[in-house]
């Protein structure tokens, strides 16, 4: 496809809305406050922001860099960065970035099917069939079997309208909702009795947890996670904006509200927490969490049913929460692998996007099949080791290869920037020295 049939967004608030949309999911609403829970509080926010200040955002800046530089998908990007040289190894770098996007795909679809059947439930209550309500909040494999594939539609109906007719428009209509719907959850929760025990855990770090590897680790694969990094979906919403866009400040923009959706999810969750304690339900054993999924499908929801009718339609609230931040997350990941085929390989947008769809389809029935052996070791696979592998090859690029290693400093002693100037030095010799220091942690 030439650059000049090649799609774009068409505004910095389409890109950034849409690039927080793909960072926004369910790390940040579901995960995010886990951690916290299991983590120390407060320490583990603190250690969350340090990582993601330091590691996680130059990583993103260099993801959105490449691809905004070389204005093509992750495999083509990658390749041509690297040069006549290294080609090969950055080619094959972003065809590791496509596995990664289809890997969390195929665990994604399935757990946003959970959220999309969920949301469901206190719907079948209020209609009167409650036989309706039971089966849609179960775990059955059946039913996770019908609702993979819906959500999996839902996705490949928006990414086949392109990406400023589909992306930029669903993302700029689906995150200003999904915004307001959790400050009004927020707002409820915060009211109830008990709740501000669960605000002080959250915010008052203890300090004896931050020096915890096990508590970094957790934080850095969450930050990872959370801004959607190694997979290529950065990358390739990059190279949809023109050239002569200021990267940093849009790249910030994504953090700062990747970052404040999470902070304030916390608010939603660690808060409701301790209002379900108030009411008696067992939510901590051995000072962790009774089980993750727990949290979203049995403790909250059984408070929510304390709470009449209200309390269906704050359980509706919070599912229907869960499913936009999912939809937002999962279009960019599939967008990844259809702008690929799309390029390279010469397809139309249609047979990419139902070709990702059905492979997709194919994977996530294997893990839902043989759920018990795979789901758990995919997520960690992803998030602990490709994922970061991926941001420092990122580095080793953008501080190393790519014109030498100078491409950043070229730009800028030609803009007469010192900041950016600190900038290159910091990418170049910093981040991959600490992310290295956490790899070898990780092996010994």
């Amino acid at each position: 496809m030439s650059s000049t049939t090649r799609d774009s967004f068409h505004s910095r608030l389409g890109f950034v809305l849409a690039s927080a949309g793909a960072a926004i999911g369910l790390g940040n609403i579901w995960g995010f406050p886990t951690q916290v829970a299991n983590n120390g509080g407060g320490a583990f926010l603190l250690v969350y922001l340090v990582v993601t200040v330091l590691l996680a955002l130059p990583a993103l800046y260099a993801e959105v860099y490449i691809g905004n530089q070389m204005q093509t998908n992750p495999v083509a990007a990658l390749k041509k960065a690297c040069g006549e040289r290294f080609g090969k190894i950055g080619e094959s770098a972003g065809i590791i970035g496509l596995i990664g996007a289809l890997m969390m795909l195929s665990f994604y679809t399935i757990v946003a099917g959970w959220m999309l059947a969920h949301s469901l439930s206190p719907v079948a209550q209020m209609l009167g069939s409650t036989e309706s309500s039971t089966w849609l909040a179960s775990s059955s494999t059946l039913r996770n079997i019908i609702f993979t594939p819906v959500f999996i539609v839902l996705t490949a109906a928006i990414v086949h309208q392109g990406v400023h007719a589909g992306i930029e428009r669903w993302s700029s209509r689906l995150m200003p909702l999904l915004l307001v719907m959790l400050l009004g959850l927020i707002i409820y929760i915060l009211q109830q009795e008990g709740a501000m025990k669960g605000v002080e855990l959250y915010l008052i770090p203890d300090f004896s947890q931050i020096t915890d590897a096990n508590l970094i680790i957790a934080a850095m694969g969450q930050a990872f996670f959370s801004l959607a990094i190694g997979v290529g979906a950065m990358m390739v919403y990059g190279s949809y904006m023109k050239k002569d866009q200021d990267i940093g400040k849009l790249v910030l923009s994504i953090a700062a509200l990747d970052t404040f959706i999470a902070f304030i999810a916390g608010l939603l969750i660690i808060p409701a927490l301790f209002v379900a304690l108030h009411h008696g339900q067992q939510v901590f054993e051995n000072g962790k969490l009774i089980g993750q999924g727990q949290l979203i499908f049995q403790i909250l929801p059984s408070l929510f049913s304390s709470f009449g009718f209200i309390g269906l339609l704050l359980t509706f609230a919070l599912f229907t929460l869960l499913s936009i931040a999912a939809l937002t997350s999962t279009i960019s990941s599939t967008e990844v692998v259809v702008a690929y085929l799309v390029e390279a390989k010469s397809m139309s947008r249609k047979y990419a996007t139902n070709g990702v769809s059905l492979l997709v389809l194919i994977a996530s029935m294997l893990i839902i099949i043989n759920f018990e052996v795979i789901f758990a070791l995919v997520i960690q696979l992803l998030t602990t080791i490709l994922q970061p592998l991926m941001s420092l090859f990122y580095f080793i690029v953008v501080g190393w290869i790519w014109h030498r290693g100078n491409k950043l400093t070229d730009l800028a002693q030609l803009q007469n920037n010192k900041k950016l100037q600190l900038f290159g030095f910091y990418l170049r010799y910093i981040c991959p020295t600490l992310l290295i220091v956490v790899f070898i942690h990780l092996a010994f």
